[in-house]
């Protein structure tokens, strides 16, 4: 399954690792990074609607879909700042020194640090649906982080997780394909079953992907945190009204991060870009006209 009428690429963004990416359209460049546990293939409606005026550029992230998973023997490769230099590398490797990014879920957090780690080249920001890795960890507390068992779970030491999530991959992945949208008919059966073969075949990396937000991504947020680090683009936050739920000012968190904040609360389910993709394009472009 692919995106209609983007060409593919395999991009080399740092050594021994490439990246699969859709690319499509003209004009100003956008990237979009997928979120958990999907491909780029999320992105398809708002990546065609987008690429009528700009370059429009999705990946599949380290780790996932078919770009490359590398070894993880340290728990540094999979680091939402070495994720994050990947799109900046796969960026300036299609002729684009800035560009605008928008991630959703996971490729949220890598959107975030790239614009952390790389205020120069991000030039919009937009995130679907997180928090940022401190906040999450913080407001997942008591009962309430019962919603975030996997956070858990795929934090702990490289083998039980691993071992677990693989003996039943399908049942995984899907539980939250299935919990997370209000409406399933937006990720139809063909999409359904590229995810589900995408994650079952990405185990190790994408346990390693959540395991560096436990671990390496909490100190680089705690470092910027300190120093007083902050996101100097314009940007756009899109989530469910997880604040109501869990008891936290999502919007206040956020300008924590953010100084020039645009915080909307969806009416959609957590895969927002299927589920309402007129919405979220609607809000994208609104970002990208600030």
């Amino acid at each position: 399954m692919k995106i209609e009428g983007f060409a593919y690429r395999r991009v080399q963004v740092a050594d021994g690792v490439a990246l699969n990416a859709a690319v499509g359209g003209s004009g100003s460049p956008v990237v979009l990074l997928h979120g958990f546990p999907q491909t780029h293939l999320m992105w398809r409606h708002v990546a065609a609607d987008l690429a009528a005026d700009h370059t429009v550029i999705a990946p599949d992230l380290r780790g996932y879909g078919d770009s490359d998973k590398p070894a993880d023997p340290d728990g540094t490769a999979y680091s939402k700042r070495a994720m994050a230099a990947d799109v900046v590398a796969l960026a300036r490797e299609l002729g684009h020194e800035r560009f605008a990014l928008a991630g959703h879920d996971r490729g949220a957090l890598v959107a975030i640090r790239a614009g952390l780690d790389h205020p120069d080249a991000v030039t919009h920001l937009a995130s679907l649906d997180v928090l940022p890795t401190l906040d999450m960890w913080d407001v997942m507390r008591g009962v309430r982080g019962a919603i975030g068992f996997h956070l858990y779970l795929m934090a702990q030491p490289p083998g039980l997780p691993e071992q677990m999530i693989s003996a039943s991959a399908d049942a995984f992945f899907g539980h939250f394909l299935d919990i997370w949208t209000k409406n399933p008919d937006a990720i139809p059966a063909e999409a359904r079953a590229a995810y589900l073969k995408a994650s079952r075949e990405a185990v190790p990396s994408i346990v390693a992907d959540y395991r560096a937000s436990a671990g390496i991504d909490v100190e680089h947020d705690t470092a910027d945190r300190e120093a007083g680090r902050r996101l100097t683009m314009p940007v756009t936050v899109l989530q469910q009204d997880w604040g109501s739920a869990l008891g936290f000012d999502a919007a206040g968190l956020w300008r924590e991060w953010a100084g020039d904040l645009d915080h909307r609360t969806v009416s959609s389910g957590h895969f927002m870009a299927e589920e309402d993709p007129a919405e979220v394009t609607k809000a994208l472009r609104a970002l990208l006209a600030r």
